[in-house]
């Protein structure tokens, strides 16, 4: 079945833009005119695999938007893929924070938005992702579930932070550049810095609380999944 977009948009113009552009590529779309609509469209079954999310909405802001879909069960799995005017650094920092897994600037091609989709998509639900838990230490993962614990306590992570995880995880001990986790965990570099990686990897560490310190910097190399359960962050 084709995967399902929402498009929270006010834009008439562009939301009809963005659902030609998307039915032409093979998805389903819902679209909403308001935040508060857009919610409650993103609970209705089928819940959709990917939200388009605009920053600047006539009730609620993108911003707590985003922020009640990942706190909602139902909908916190959901990618949201921001659509703004909006282009300066700490607007993003929010976006980033309140969970949004990619952020596009207005006016934006839409061969651009539509590759940035399907790398969200392609990351999200991986072909060959692992059915298998991975566990390390007091940490543990089910990459099928999209859950993960610390002992007994269940970890709320991004589908971006669980990808970073999962990623880091499956190649434990081996160095993972910034450029390398942009391009395999982003899934494209394009308006993308090492800065966001640094961001991601600082906002996991301290989700994972006693387990961050399974996630090894190596200054001016990169990241590394620790081989010694008891080791020290460097």
């Amino acid at each position: 079945m084709a995967e399902l977009i929402l498009i929270v948009e006010d834009e008439k113009d562009l939301v009809k833009t963005l659902e030609y552009n998307l039915q032409r590529g093979g998805y389903q779309t819902r679209s909403a005119l308001t935040g508060q609509k857009g919610l409650e469209s993103a609970s209705q079954k089928p819940v959709p695999d990917l939200i388009l999310l605009d920053l600047m909405l006539p009730d609620i802001s993108g911003i707590e938007v985003c922020r009640r879909l990942k706190q909602s069960e139902i909908t916190k799995g959901v990618p949201v893929l921001m659509l703004t005017a909006k282009g300066e650094e700490i607007d993003r920092v929010v976006g980033f924070e309140v969970g949004a897994d990619d952020y596009v600037v207005k006016p934006f091609s839409v061969r651009e938005l539509m590759l940035r989709i399907k790398a969200i998509l392609r990351r999200v639900h991986p072909e060959d992702s692992q059915d298998k838990q991975l566990s390390f230490g007091n940490l543990n993962v089910d990459p099928v579930a999209h859950r993960a614990w610390v002992e007994e306590r269940e970890l709320r992570l991004t589908a971006l932070e669980f990808r970073l995880l999962t990623t880091l995880m499956s190649r434990k001990g081996r160095v993972q550049s910034r450029d390398t986790l942009l391009s395999d965990v982003w899934g494209i570099d394009a308006e993308q810095t090492t800065r966001t990686v640094d961001t991601h990897v600082k906002r996991l560490r301290e989700k994972l609380g006693s387990a961050g310190k399974y996630i090894e910097t190596l200054r001016g190399v990169g990241y590394r999944f620790t081989v010694h359960s008891d080791g020290d962050q460097s």
